[in-house]
């Protein structure tokens, strides 16, 4: 059995332990040496798995005095059945992928199904400015065609702001699309065929999972952790036994989890792509929305722009109907520009040239500082609603940005039942399922946290306690 193998076992026995209450809170672990020396296994495996625990929050390490259990929150994000890499790719194979977009276009929900934010949290007003300022300029222009690649004053925008970052980007990598999920679209179609294998997160944004079978893939799922996101040797053992074409990831507040992946694990799976020949596309559409404030790096920070194609767009930070996303292409800018033009041939002009002249004339770091501080709040006052109104033994993930709670129910209660009785009530939600592609999580749902905290938004968050309540009598 392989060292990496050895540590995940302990790991997992010892996670069991502390959740079933045999290892209680404050209680000390054995040092690393007798741990190694009891389980009959090497130093560095003892190690590994102390550091895995104590990046899930589950132990901490005190100066001078060894490990110890932590005090758990009242539910923390339990999710281990994903622990697992699957053995072999697969079809896309989850039919209710099919049904979603009829629930999201829905408008007389209550609407903790959808992931965006409040109207109120976007700069709506000035945004409506900015797009009759830009027909008034000069109205042919703003709706006739423009250049596929899109209009370069944006672009320039674009790559300053990942400038501010610490990733450089010249603006003639940048190609604007109509929104991030055209760019992962167009970026699949470009860079695979049908039957090539793709690694994609579990569980994962559903919209992902209808991209890949859009092209006719075969999917290779990696477990995204709460609280710590992805794990670099996961990702090598897949590429190690697979002839991977791309990877799909979301290491910046992953939809549905919000975990985020660290940076040193962000710079070995860069690494690991590179050294399969394995293309790296990264969907950082929540990147701007940490709880901390701090913004994490794309994966292009790693990168020198031969294997990395991060995606993004406006949509969860200024208005998600203008459709404005964008691809940086590195230098495969010119076969993905080629795609763009066969396809769409360009980007609506007017969102353009309105979002230009919004951000000549708004600074975008104090709007994005008042999203972020009102998400924070909004996903504490959430989780905490769910612990005290939902039946006992749910588990609620932690997450540390973005707009999206996961939660796991006890086994009595199927989450498909619970997404529908929340909708003969009209509420909006989303079953654990539709997140992938083998149609897992069966007892998990996932609620959004874009819309502000309110009586009605808490009697919502009851009914919803109430009615899982009775699926399990």
């Amino acid at each position: 059995m392989t060292q990496d193998l050895l540590y995940e076992r302990l790991a997992e026995r010892m996670r069991r332990q502390i959740q079933r209450g045999v290892l209680r809170a404050g209680e000390r672990l054995p040092s690393l040496r007798r741990l190694g020396r009891d389980q009959r296994i090497s130093l560095a495996t003892a190690v590994e798995a102390y550091q895995q625990l104590e990046r899930e929050g589950l132990i901490e390490a005190r100066p001078r005095s060894g490990y110890y259990v932590r005090a758990a929150p009242a539910a923390a994000p339990r999710s281990h059945h994903a622990r697992h890499l699957a053995r072999a790719p697969t079809p896309m194979r989850n039919p209710a992928l099919l049904g979603v977009l009829d629930v999201q276009s829905r408008r007389d929900l209550v609407p903790l199904h959808a992931a965006t934010p409040a109207a109120a949290l976007l700069p709506s007003a000035a945004l409506c400015a900015s797009v009759t300022r830009a027909m008034r300029r000069d109205p042919d222009v703003a709706l006739g065609y423009t250049v596929p690649q899109g209009l370069p004053a944006l672009r320039e925008r674009i790559a300053q702001r990942y400038a501010q970052c610490g990733v450089e980007v010249d603006p003639d990598e940048v190609i604007v699309t109509a929104g991030a999920m055209e760019a992962i679209s167009l970026t699949l179609r470009t860079l695979t065929r049908p039957g090539d294998i793709v690694i994609l997160e579990t569980p994962t944004y559903h919209g992902l999972l209808q991209a890949v079978a859009a092209q006719g893939l075969r999917v290779l799922e990696i477990p995204n952790h709460p609280g710590r996101g992805l794990d670099p040797a996961q990702l090598r053992e897949l590429l190690e036994r697979h002839a991977v074409r791309a990877a799909l990831l979301v290491p910046n507040f992953n939809n549905p989890l919000g975990s985020l992946t660290s940076e040193a694990a962000k710079r070995e799976i860069v690494a690991a792509c590179a050294a399969h020949g394995t293309v790296l596309i990264e969907d950082d559409l929540y990147g701007e929305l940490a709880y901390s404030g701090e913004r994490p790096s794309p994966l292009r920070r790693y990168d020198d722009g031969e294997h990395v194609i991060t995606c993004g767009s406006y949509s969860k930070i200024l208005a998600p109907g203008l459709r404005v996303g964008w691809m940086i292409g590195g230098r495969r800018r010119s076969e993905l520009l080629r795609t763009k033009s066969f396809s769409t041939v360009a980007t609506a002009t007017l969102p353009q040239l309105a979002l230009i002249d919004f951000l000549a004339r708004h600074d975008i770091e104090r709007g994005l500082r008042r999203l972020r501080r009102a998400l924070a709040g909004n996903a504490q006052a959430y989780r905490q609603a769910l612990l005290d109104h939902w039946p006992d033994g749910i588990a609620v993930a932690e997450p540390a940005g973005g707009m999206t709670l996961w939660v796991e129910l006890p086994e009595r209660i199927d989450g498909q039942a619970l997404f529908e009785a929340a909708l003969a009530r009209g509420i909006g939600i989303l079953p654990g399922h539709l997140f992938s592609n083998r149609g897992d999580y069966t007892h998990h749902v996932r609620l959004s946290c874009g819309q502000p905290w309110d009586r009605a938004m808490e009697a919502a968050l009851k009914t919803l306690g109430d009615l899982a309540k009775q699926l399990m009598r």
